[in-house]
């Protein structure tokens, strides 16, 4: 099958069919990541424009390295030093970039809408790197990569989101590919950070222990508290969040022996996962962030058509 949309905005968006066919590509792409020449000239006279409005490192460091790695010309735009310090709006920027012609633009965004908003006033695909509180495709592509990767499955995985699930738009895009794809979705963590409804977005079931999620799990996943969003802290103290909702080797030992645990980065070291386990060999981190290329290179590859690899 093709790939029908000019936009990857969500997961909510995207059929079974669809996810599998960019995990499938992302598959077949990552073979390139490992070649002593990391290119091929599939995206060849094609621009990519990075616009990021709020602070990235994996995310736009690994989509502009999938864009050269396709031989894509790329520009990496942030607004701190862009034409939004001096009151430009969204529509503005984003209609005086379309006028030099790009095929792409990449955004990250902190109001939730804003890739909708822009993708429906702009001829060239838009890509969500991240929209507030909303969705984060691309890390949960390669969240599921990942597992797929390990299990080679992912109908049936017993998957723990546990955290600020509330700011958390890597949980939402997790949540929307992985009920998709078949998985159980366990999600745990504070009260204050548990939205009302979240079940309603698929075969969720919130847990009001985080033992209750993580026992035989396939895969615990930790978030990160965001701080960044909440407007004001939702928990008493990081040490008494650390306490009930993070993840330590007698916690870990609750999910089953093969057990992946998996974080979207930055890590809070000490406070949703100690180092012990961010560090052991049931660590995918470091796995998800190379998996991050293949994914960011598969999106690329098909809201351009998807043309013949070389």
């Amino acid at each position: 099958m093709g790939f029908r949309h000019k936009d990857i905005i969500a997961l909510k968006d995207l059929t079974k069919e669809e996810i599998q066919l960019l995990l499938d590509t992302a598959d077949s792409l990552n073979e390139i990541n490992q070649r002593d020449i990391k290119k091929v000239p599939t995206l060849r006279g094609k621009t990519v424009i990075n616009l990021f409005y709020e602070a990235s490192t994996r995310t736009r460091t690994s989509f502009e390295i999938a864009a050269k790695r396709l031989s894509a010309d790329t520009v990496n735009i942030t607004a701190s030093t862009s034409s939004v310090v001096k009151g430009e709006t969204l529509s503005d920027t984003a209609l005086n970039i379309l006028a030099m012609k790009p095929d792409i633009i990449v955004m990250r965004h902190a109001v939730s809408g804003a890739h909708e908003y822009l993708a429906k006033r702009v001829s060239c695909s838009v890509i969500n790197a991240g929209d507030g509180a909303h969705e984060h495709p691309s890390q949960g592509l390669l969240d599921m990569l990942t597992m797929r990767q390990k299990f080679g499955r992912l109908d049936g995985l017993k998957v723990a989101i546990v955290g600020d699930i509330t700011h958390s738009r890597v949980a939402r895009s997790n949540i929307y590919g992985l009920t998709t794809m078949g998985s159980q979705v366990f999600l745990a963590g504070p009260p204050t950070m548990m939205p009302i409804g979240i079940e309603r977005l698929g075969n969720v079931t919130v847990c009001k222990d985080m033992r209750e999620a993580v026992d035989q799990a396939d895969v615990v996943m930790m978030l990160r508290i965001q701080l960044e969003r909440q407007g004001k802290t939702l928990v008493p103290s990081m040490r008494e969040y650390s306490r009930y909702f993070g993840l330590n080797p007698d916690m870990l030992s609750l999910a089953k022996k093969d057990a992946m645990v998996m974080h979207p980065g930055p890590i809070n070291r000490g406070v949703e996962l100690s180092s012990s386990v961010a560090d052991c060999d049931q660590s995918y981190i470091l796995q998800q962030v190379e998996n991050g290329v293949a994914v960011r290179m598969s999106m690329l590859y098909h809201v351009c058509g998807g043309e013949p690899v070389e």
